[in-house]
């Protein structure tokens, strides 16, 4: 496309500095960007970490704009207090906030869409089907995606949760049943974005054809890291420990007690060292369990770390395992293809899409103990032969580059041409 549009952008995690949400999407708008002229709505909470960075990069400045909509105290902050509420049964106070700010962000919307013409309107995040706003109200065509969380937790994993893992995901079943019935606003915001809508996985496309009745484009919601340096494929020297990576948020559905299990099943021949990055409130009770497993003398916790010391521990890394029971496509695994480093991984969610047989090894999700036992077979087999193991490390950069940003920018271009005609 030659022309540039102006767009209307929604990304209410939005943030240079920070992964998860807030990485998918700064790396949407910046990627965007390169093509279009963007006003962003986001976050107040974003704001000294985006005026920041923008300061020190006036060529992507030119191109993106930031209108922080209006902080009230019921608006979530990354506050202690919030984490606990986001990471309990009680996170359906963290969606009636978010509607909240939705409603504001749409007014500051009406707003700007009389000082500006805009092309078209795009929701990025948060990637979730259940709240697309009201832009489907404004006179542009809309744009939605990545869209995510339509996908159910499978019964079969509960045992893994908790009982309190078990309350919050068995409730999450039955409210994504009940808002693919009942809820208006996505059944609006489909049939007006028909042409732009944009799934995160596979799955997400087929349960999106199932409950809408529209297609949509698969683009994973998560980029490629950008490093300044090329990276070396190492090689695992004889006697070496097999170095294995294990990254995330120490709640019950990251599931780390898996990869526990299938560690204490490995024979005593297989060498290994495992580093698990992040913390949470399951970390203690994992650490129990490491030890009554005899496993702690092999393993380094961590705790939290920023985003720039987790990408360094996993580029010094053999292996990362992801062992998560309810993802898109984490972010990790991304970050992980980004330095050369395999992917063990169950065969499900964003993972199936995300990793082939050149870059990892995906396991059985028949059951909990199919997946366990596949892990264990994937790290000795690893473990046992290394010139598999550079291939695979050669595969992962190599897959890097269908996730990269520049690609999503492009692709993001020639949907916005067909909503505008």
């Amino acid at each position: 496309m030659t022309k540039r549009l102006n767009v209307l952008v929604q990304a209410y995690a939005c943030n240079p500095l920070q992964g998860s949400e807030e990485g998918v999407g700064w790396g949407w708008v910046s990627a965007i960007a390169s093509h279009h002229d963007l006003h962003v709505l986001t976050a107040s909470y974003h704001r000294e970490d985006i005026e920041s960075y923008l300061a020190t990069r006036p060529e992507l400045a030119r191109n993106l704009r930031f209108h922080y909509v209006g902080p009230r105290f019921w608006h979530y902050r990354p506050t202690p207090a919030w984490r606990k509420i986001e990471n309990s049964i009680f996170k359906p106070i963290m969606h009636f906030c978010y509607q909240a700010w939705q409603k504001d962000a749409y007014r500051l919307a009406l707003e700007l869409s009389d000082e500006h013409s805009f092309d078209l309107a795009h929701v990025i995040t948060y990637v979730g089907f259940r709240f697309p706003g009201r832009y489907w109200k404004l006179p542009i065509p809309l744009v939605w995606g990545p869209i995510g969380g339509l996908e159910n937790t499978p019964w079969r994993y509960f045992p893994a949760l908790g009982i309190k893992g078990c309350i919050k995901f068995a409730g999450r079943n039955v409210l994504n049943l009940l808002d693919k019935v009942l809820r208006p606003g996505p059944k609006r915001a489909f049939r007006k974005a028909e042409g732009g809508i944009i799934s995160a996985t596979s799955a997400v496309r087929e349960e999106i054809r199932r409950w809408y009745g529209v297609d949509s484009v698969v683009r994973c919601e998560i980029g490629a890291v950008d490093l300044l340096q090329p990276i070396q494929i190492g090689k695992r020297e004889m006697g070496e420990p097999l170095r294995i990576v294990w990254s995330g948020l120490h709640s019950p559905a990251k599931a780390l007690p898996i990869l526990l299990r299938a560690l204490s099943a490995l024979p005593d021949e297989v060498q290994w060292q495992l580093e698990v990055l992040g913390d949470g409130p399951m970390t203690v009770t994992w650490q129990g369990l490491a030890s009554s497993l005899g496993l702690n003398r092999n393993i380094l916790w961590t705790g939290r770390i920023s985003r720039t010391g987790a990408i360094h521990r996993l580029a010094q890394s053999h292996v990362i395992v992801v062992t998560s029971l309810h993802d898109l496509t984490s972010s990790v695994i991304i970050e992980a293809l980004s330095v050369a480093v395999p992917v063990i991984c169950p065969n499900h969610f964003g993972f199936q899409d995300a990793i082939d047989e050149s870059c990892g090894i995906k396991v059985s999700v028949v059951s909990l103990s199919d997946i366990s036992d596949g892990i264990c077979r994937a790290i000795q087999t690893l473990h046992d032969d290394e010139q598999y193991r550079q291939g695979l490390a050669r595969g992962a950069l190599q897959r890097s580059t269908h996730f990269s940003w520049k690609t999503t920018g492009d692709l993001v271009s020639q949907i916005y041409e067909g909503q505008v005609g």
